[in-house]
């Protein structure tokens, strides 16, 4: 009934909209954008902007068209995305802009869609993104400390971001040029890490900020969570809800943003998925509206896919699998169609929202009305019932109206209700999968074991425990830690490991003996199991890996993983003779292609073993 009620009201617009057309097209040539207390004004025109979190190398460019394409029909204006340092320079002054790092590509994209864009440049991101989205040759800069008022820091920073600033001016990306971007975010939630700087911390604020809105971009530049973010860039809100936790802008002048809005919550190994429901992101839309938001991003709209190497510590492949577009770019009911009527009705309240003059009103203990009344008759009201355990019935304007509990009415005309956060129309959809190809045929796989190995082998020696990514320098995940010792007798003895993460596997002597690991919450931890010597010499190899750099908390350049105590029974090996081989051989040879896979002798499958590591092959047979 609702959803009919706001088909009438879009319906009786559409003459108004259509006389519109012809001078908003001449407008929007000349591309201005800036704001004031009310909303980011493009064009001259004061807009309320809903905006959704795509990330382009989270999709193949093949699903780029598409996820924007269900994101406009979702009602989204604007589509945000990070920009992705560590992807687009992996090695210093190597750069990628290809394919799934395609990103002027993917803005093009949103253009032809006739969608804006807000680029968050960071370049330091989180996002669950290994080394929050750091290259790793930083970590190896002489002096640098990341993010804080460091020379070394701010010099690379300025490279990059300046970069990607001339990159999209090249291609007339910006609003002001007649492009699509119409926001810029630069660094993110520094302010939950600025104190941990102390003198350092405040200084950087200023020259990141000074720094960016001296790139003349034409756009208006954000930083979220950053409460004192410097004038003329405008402080914003990260969370799940920010109607109620968003303290407000730090300047008269400033809009209200919401610059993530979680949909659900990125999932880590070990931990049960978190469900949002819909009518809790929609409750917390429309408060931050009535409290005069006027942006609101949903962070993910899509997540899609952490490929191969590029998710942080413990994140999951999948991400954001329960945001209104799935992984995979599907519909997910009934996220997509609640929101999407969301839209539908705070749009029509569009004028008296941007126009007219908020007023407040108590309905009840727990009840409130919020008021928007324009010069010209024009009236919108949100009716907030903040009691979550009951239903309540209120009296606005002479006229009884019902609030399920936990929700907010929207009238477009102070009458009528066009929607209601709480109830949900739209059923809840089901992914199935259908099986396209079995690989059950024990005769097709094949198997190749990876050497263990050995100590009087290893090119790398040290006379210390080295640390595992000062080892690596990121390049593979794989760490051997190897050492040989004499032994006067055949008997069981304990052997005790301590890692700082993340997983670690045990070898004594050729034989798999034990695996222990970490988790998101604490990646230290201690292997410790029974091993058999014999009489004479030992060897032991033990295997450290990673799963993911850490993306977040202060003095990333810091922190450490891998092996820093060794025991066997009460006798220590930390400073004695060792030997390392970074990276698997089979990694090396990339066996896990065409040409590596011809490299090496693979054997007949056999019964899974636990004695050594082992790739496994099958022979696809296509039809």
């Amino acid at each position: 009934m609702e959803m009919e009620v706001v088909k009438k009201m879009l319906m009786s617009c559409c003459c108004c909209l259509m006389l519109a057309v012809g001078s908003m097209a001449a407008i929007e040539k000349s591309g201005n954008v800036s704001y004031d207390a009310t909303s980011l004004i493009i064009n001259g025109q004061h807009k309320i902007l809903f905006s959704g979190s795509i990330h382009y190398p989270r999709s193949p460019p093949q699903m780029w068209p598409s996820l924007i394409e269900k994101a406009k029909q979702g009602g989204i204006d604007v589509i945000q995305t990070y920009v992705f340092w560590n992807l687009h320079e992996p090695k210093q002054g190597q750069y990628d802009f290809s394919g799934r790092n395609d990103i002027i590509g993917f803005i093009k994209q949103i253009q032809s869609q006739g969608l804006y864009a807000c680029i968050r440049i960071g370049p330091f991101i989180e996002s669950e993104w290994t080394y929050g989205g750091l290259p790793f040759w930083l970590h190896d800069v002489p002096g640098i400390v990341f993010r804080s008022d460091n020379e070394p820091f701010k010099y690379h920073m300025q490279k990059f971001v300046s970069m990607i600033v001339n990159m999209m001016k090249s291609e007339n990306l910006y609003a002001s040029q007649g492009g699509p971007i119409i926001l810029s975010q630069i660094e993110n939630e520094y302010q939950t890490v600025e104190a941990a700087f102390h003198e350092r911390g405040p200084p950087y604020v200023l020259w990141a900020a000074k720094m960016a809105v001296g790139l003349q971009t034409g756009v208006p530049w954000v930083m979220c969570k950053q409460d004192d973010a410097p004038d003329p860039v405008i402080n914003a809100c990260n969370g799940m809800r920010c109607g109620e936790t968003f303290k407000g802008p730090n300047s008269p002048n400033k809009p209200s943003i919401w610059t993530e809005n979680w949909t659900s919550f990125y999932e880590v190994y070990g931990d049960e998925p978190y469900m949002r429901s819909a009518n809790d992101i929609a409750y917390q839309v429309a408060l931050f509206i009535a409290k005069k938001g006027s942006y609101v991003n949903y962070y993910m709209y899509h997540g899609g896919t952490n490929f191969g190497r590029t998710g942080s510590a413990f994140v999951l492949t999948s991400y954001y699998d329960q945001a209104p577009l799935d992984e995979y770019g599907l519909i997910r009911e009934p996220k997509w169609s609640h929101l999407k009527e969301l839209h539908a009705a705070i749009k029509l309240c569009s004028k008296p929202l941007l126009t007219g003059v908020q007023k407040i009103f108590p309905l009840g203990e727990l009840q409130q009305a919020y008021v928007f009344e324009g010069n010209s008759g024009e009236c919108a009201a949100f009716l907030v019932n903040n009691d979550s355990r009951k239903d309540s019935t209120v009296l606005f304007q002479n006229i009884s109206y019902e609030l399920p509990r936990k929700s907010i009415s929207i009238l477009p005309d102070c009458k009528t209700v066009a929607f209601n956060t709480y109830k949900v129309s739209t059923q809840y959809n089901t992914r199935t999968m259908t099986l396209s190809q079995s690989f059950d045929s024990v005769e097709r796989w094949e198997e190749y074991k990876e050497a263990i190995p050995d100590f009087g082998k290893t090119s790398l020696t040290a006379e210390t425990l080295l640390e595992h990514w000062n080892t690596t320098k990121d390049e593979t995940d794989y760490l051997w830690y190897t050492f040989r010792f004499q032994h006067n007798s055949s008997d069981t003895q304990l052997l005790n490991v301590q890692s700082r993460g993340h997983v670690l596997h045990a070898f004594v002597n050729g034989k798999f003996t034990g695996s222990a690991h970490g988790s998101h919450d604490n990646s230290s931890f201690t292997l410790e199991n029974t091993i058999h010597l014999k009489n004479g010499t030992n060897d032991v190899a033990l295997l450290s890996a990673t799963v993911g750099l850490p993306d977040s908390g202060a003095y990333l350049e810091r922190r450490v993983a891998g092996i820093h105590r060794v025991r066997i029974q009460n006798k220590y090996f930390i400073n004695y003779n060792w030997g390392y081989q970074v990276g698997l051989i089979g990694e090396t040879l990339q066996i896990y292609t065409n040409p590596g896979s011809n490299k090496v002798e693979w054997s007949k499958f056999r019964s899974p073993s636990h004695q050594r590591l082992t790739w496994y092959k099958e022979r696809i047979l296509l039809h």
